[in-house]
C-alpha cells in the first residue's frame, strides 16, 4: 500500500462527516423550502402572471360571470301595468350588492311608469367590468320603451366585498370639483359629436356609468337621448389614464387597478356583518338644497327666498346668470310639461345648488279633482325631475295657493311641504318689470318668501334688478329650504319668520316650526 492511502482515506471521512454535521444543523423546513422553490421555478408560470383584462377601448372592460362561482341571476318583482323584465347577478356572500340592485332597479322602473304615461316596457340586463381586490362592478343595460321611442340606457355600481358598501359611479371622483372638471374634459371629448354641451352638468344622475377600459383610461357613458338626439345612440368620452389620474378618489383608483386585471377566479370570502349603500357623505354630484355656510338663524343673517313657478320657461338660464353673479339661490316650484320641454334647464337648475320643487304636472287645483288624480299629478313631477337629476323633492307649492285637507293628507303621504308666499308680485297679471321689482323689493323683509314665475319674459327682467338691489341691501337669498329648516309633510308654511318663544307652560315648538304655517 502506497504511504499517502491512509491519508486520502481519512480526508475522505473527514469529508462525510462535515456532511452530516452541516445536515443536522441545518434549520427545519429549508431543505423543504429549497425543494419548493425548485417545484416552484420549474412550474408554469400562468398562475402568477397578471392577467389581461378584457374590453373595447371605448367601452367598460367585461369579466366573464363564469369566474365567480355559484354566481346566479334573478329578477326584481314587479306588479306594474308595463311589460318588465329586469335581471341582476346574485354573488354568494355579496346579499347587501343583491339587495342594492333591487330596490334601485325596483325604483328606477316606478320612476319610468310615473314619468311616462305611455310607458310600455323595460328591460333590463347586467354585465360584470370587475372582480378583483375586494372590488365587484355590476353594469346594468337598460331598454325603456314608450309611446314615442325605445331608448337605452346604462347605470354602473361598484361593491366593496369587505364593507358591504355599494356606490355610485360618481364616487370615482374625488370631490365636486373633480367631477366638475371631468365635466369640462367630457365637453371637450365630445364636441365632434351631435352631443349638446348645455345637456352636460356635473350632477350624479349623468355620471352614473364611469369605469374604465383595458388600458385603464377612464370612459363615460350616458344614455340614448340623455345630452343628444336619441337617434344618436350611446354618447360616450374617454379620458386618457394620465389624464384622469388626479381627478381619482381612492376607491377611484381601487376599481381602476380592479378593471385592468383579467379575472380567473373570484369569490367572496364572507358576509359583510351590515349593509351599506356607500359613505353618509354626500357623493360628487348629489347637490342638497342647504349651504352649511349660511345660518338663516343667526341674528346677522337677512335670509329671503325667492321662488319661482310654472317653469323652466325659456328664458330662465338668464335668470339663473342672474342669480350666479351675485351667488344667490332660488327655489323653482316645476311643472311637468315644461319639465319635459326644457330637461337640462332642469339639470342646470340644479347642478348650480338652487332647490327643485313640484308645482304639480298640469297646474290643476288640487281641491277639485279627486285624490287618485292629484297624486297623479304630483307623482308624475316626482319622477320627471328624479329621472334628471337623482334629486326626490321634498316641498311641493299648491297651484293657485289652493290647499284644504285632503291635500294636507296627500302631501303628507307623498312626503311633501305645503310650501305658499308671503310677497306676492302679481307679475303674471302686471306684466311689466318695474312693477314687478317695486313689489318684490318693497315687500321683502327678513324670512319672506317671494312668489314670481319665470315663464314670463317681464319677471325675468324684473329679477335682474330684484337680485341686484336685495344684495345691495344686505339680503342673503337662499332656498326655502334654508330658510325654513326642517318643513314637516303636509304642513303648510308661508315665510321662513321664526315664531315668538313659547310661554311659560306651552310645548317648545319643534325643529320644522321655523317659519309661519298657515
Amino acid at each position: 500500500m502506497s504511504p499517502d492511502r491512509p491519508l486520502l482515506t481519512v480526508a475522505f471521512a473527514m469529508v462525510v462527516l462535515l456532511g452530516l454535521v452541516l445536515s443536522a444543523a441545518r434549520p427545519p423546513g429549508l431543505l423543504e423550502d429549497t425543494a419548493q422553490a425548485r417545484r416552484t421555478a420549474e412550474r408554469p408560470e400562468e398562475e402568477d402572471v397578471r392577467l389581461p383584462a378584457t374590453g373595447e377601448p371605448d367601452e367598460l372592460t367585461v369579466v366573464d360571470p363564469a369566474a365567480l362561482p355559484g354566481l346566479t341571476e334573478t329578477e326584481i318583482a314587479y306588479e306594474g301595468g308595463g311589460d318588465v323584465a329586469v335581471s341582476y347577478p346574485v354573488i354568494p356572500n355579496a346579499e347587501p350588492l343583491a339587495d342594492f340592485l333591487d330596490r334601485t332597479l325596483t325604483d328606477q322602473v316606478h320612476a319610468f311608469e310615473a314619468a311616462n304615461p305611455g310607458a310600455r316596457s323595460f328591460v333590463g340586463e347586467w354585465g360584470l367590468t370587475a372582480a378583483e381586490g375586494g372590488i365587484v362592478g355590476v353594469r346594468v343595460t337598460t331598454t325603456e320603451t314608450d309611446s314615442e321611442e325605445t331608448r337605452e340606457g346604462h347605470s354602473t355600481y361598484w361593491y366593496e366585498t369587505g364593507k358591504g358598501a355599494v356606490h355610485g359611479s360618481s364616487r370615482l371622483l374625488a370631490g365636486q370639483q373633480e367631477l366638475a372638471e371631468l365635466n369640462d374634459r367630457v365637453r371637450e371629448a365630445v364636441s365632434d359629436t351631435a352631443a349638446v354641451p348645455a345637456a352636460l352638468h356635473p350632477i350624479s344622475s349623468l355620471y352614473d356609468s364611469v369605469g374604465f377600459n383595458p388600458d385603464g383610461d377612464l370612459v363615460v357613458e350616458f344614455d340614448s337621448g340623455q345630452v343628444a338626439p336619441a337617434s344618436e345612440g350611446r354618447v360616450h368620452a374617454v379620458i386618457d389614464r394620465d389624464e384622469a389620474q388626479d381627478l381619482l378618489s381612492e376607491l377611484g383608483l381601487r376599481v381602476r387597478e380592479a378593471s385592468t386585471t383579467g379575472v380567473r377566479e373570484f369569490s367572496v370570502a364572507e358576509a359583510p356583518a351590515a349593509d351599506k349603500d356607500g359613505s353618509e357623505a354626500a357623493a360628487p354630484g348629489v347637490l342638497l338644497p342647504r349651504e352649511d355656510s349660511v345660518d338663516c338663524a343667526d341674528p346677522d343673517t337677512r335670509c329671503v327666498a325667492l321662488t319661482y313657478d310654472d317653469g323652466p320657461g325659456g328664458r330662465t338660464p338668464e335668470l339663473l346668470d342672474a342669480l350666479a353673479e351675485h351667488d344667490a339661490r332660488a327655489t323653482f316650484f316645476v311643472t311637468g310639461h315644461p319639465v319635459m320641454e326644457n330637461p337640462w334647464i332642469v339639470r342646470r337648475t340644479y347642478a348650480e345648488g338652487h332647490e327643485l320643487a313640484n308645482h304639480t304636472l298640469s297646474h290643476p287645483d288640487l281641491t277639485r279633482i279627486g285624490t287618485g288624480s292629484a297624486r297623479a299629478d304630483l307623482n308624475t313631477t316626482q319622477a320627471l325631475v328624479y329621472r334628471e337629476t337623482g334629486y326626490t323633492m321634498d316641498l311641493m307649492r299648491p297651484p293657485y295657493g289652493a290647499t284644504d285637507d285632503g291635500v294636507a293628507e296627500l302631501t303628507e303621504e307623498l312626503g311633501l311641504a305645503q310650501i305658499l308666499w308671503s310677497v306676492d308680485t302679481n307679475d303674471w297679471k302686471d306684466r311689466k318689470a318695474h312693477v314687478v321689482r317695486e313689489r318684490a323689493v318693497n315687500g321683502a323683509s327678513e324670512g319672506a318668501i317671494i312668489l314670481m314665475h319665470d315663464i314670463h319674459g317681464t319677471t325675468i327682467d324684473a329679477s335682474v334688478d330684484i337680485i341686484r338691489e336685495l344684495d345691495e341691501r344686505g339680503y342673503t337669498m337662499v332656498t326655502v329650504s334654508q330658510l325654513l329648516g326642517t318643513a314637516e309633510p303636509g304642513e303648510v308654511y308661508v315665510d321662513g319668520v321664526p315664531e315668538p318663544p313659547a310661554e311659560d307652560g306651552a310645548e317648545d315648538a319643534g325643529e320644522g316650526d321655523a317659519g309661519d304655517r298657515k
